[in-house]
């Protein structure tokens, strides 16, 4: 991959501030391509996770963790807040900070006011827009401690914007919630990083891939459910996430449905490149990856139309986007399925790739530099 421009400034050291390393899913990744492209910035999280990214390449000598691993998402939250806000001292000694994630901005208060920026993925979705969906979820005696860490969070990060010189958005998406949500209008859009020429069609191998985080709010299930009404038709569910065995146990006795788990990049990518399509059905996506990857590898989108994917999915050109309304009718998706057939969906190949090519890494790299060079001050 090509070295960035912002190479240039190697004299400043720069740091970049990410919530923690546990999987390696899009915003993950996103820190890592910056690594890669700035072979001069450091990585400062919350904690990592060596065997999450046991077959990744990643640069371990230039992050720094300041705590160990912990899974239960409360303990997550509380863990991280406090290590930026009370171990990231360090941040004053960095040159430029490129703050993410929804906990690590905290950091910000180790620094000078106005000089430092955000790349925005989501505000912290359980303290804001889907605060309610979490509430309904969580058994009787867990909501009230969800409302007061919602709410704690929710002052935290609130504060974390108000210092910061200047905010990016992966998306309009997200950069609509941050208005809406905390008044932010000043918002550049970038979008992340897809190494286009890295995904590949491959061939059809009688298969649709569903390759969201298998997590309730990807609504993965819905997938699964339509998938038992078509047992003449494959369906590969690829990734992990908390709902992985459950779904497993809903799909037992369904041959024509497969769950492969995480898998390394190799085999995500030749996943992709042999699909018919893929199924992404996220609720109110970011951005969503995913899909530019999958258009990369030449394969039609089958989503909804809500969130990032009606930025990046261009229907019926690359895809089909159900209605909103639709969320959840395994009807209305299995017909989605069906029309879109093997011929129907080789047809769109050369669509796809032309679409995902809008968003090559390139566009990123150039966005982020000049975030960087425009609107991050050197410490005194």
């Amino acid at each position: 991959m090509a070295q960035s421009v912002a190479s240039s400034h190697a004299t400043l050291r720069t740091t970049l501030v990410y919530d923690f390393m546990l999987v390696p899913g899009g915003a993950e990744r996103v820190c890592l391509h910056l690594l890669e492209t700035h072979p001069d910035w450091r990585l400062l999280t919350g904690f990592v996770d060596h065997q999450a990214f046991s077959d990744i390449r990643v640069p371990w000598s230039r992050v720094d963790a300041l705590g160990r691993s912990v899974r239960h998402p409360a303990r997550q939250a509380l863990q991280v807040l406090r290590a930026f806000e009370r171990r990231g001292t360090g941040l004053k000694e960095t040159d430029r900070v490129l703050f993410s994630g929804v906990y690590a901005p905290v950091g910000v208060r180790h620094r000078p006011a106005g000089q430092d920026a955000y790349y925005c993925h989501t505000p912290p979705r359980f303290a804001y827009d889907l605060e309610d969906w979490y509430l309904e979820r969580a058994r009787a005696w867990e909501r009230p401690a969800l409302r007061r860490l919602a709410a704690h969070v929710r002052d935290r990060y609130a504060e974390a914007l108000e210092a910061m010189g200047a905010v990016a958005a992966n998306s309009h998406t997200v950069r609509r919630r941050l208005e809406h949500y905390l008044g932010v209008k000043d918002v550049t859009v970038i979008h992340p990083p897809v190494a286009t020429a890295q995904w590949q069609w491959l061939g059809q191998e009688g298969y649709y891939l569903s390759n969201a985080r298998v997590e309730p709010y990807k609504r993965v299930e819905w997938a699964v459910r339509s998938f038992m009404q078509l047992p003449e038709h494959q369906l590969v569910v690829t990734s992990g996430g908390s709902d992985l065995e459950r779904l497993r146990a809903l799909a037992s006795g369904h041959a024509n449905i497969r769950f492969t788990g995480w898998c390394d990049d190799a085999t995500l990518k030749a996943l992709t490149g042999n699909c018919i399509a893929t199924l992404y059905l996220a609720r109110e996506e970011d951005f969503g990856m995913a899909p530019i990857e999958s258009m990369a590898a030449g394969k039609p989108v089958i989503g909804v139309a809500e969130g990032g994917l009606c930025e990046t999915v261009s229907p019926p050109d690359t895809g089909r986007l159900l209605e909103p309304g639709l969320a959840g009718d395994t009807e209305a998706l299995a017909a989605a399925i069906l029309d879109l057939d093997p011929a129907t969906a080789l047809a769109m190949r050369p669509a796809c790739e032309a679409r995902a090519a809008r968003f090559d890494a390139c566009h990123f790299d150039a966005g982020i530099d000049r975030l960087m060079v425009t609107h991050c001050r050197q410490t005194p």
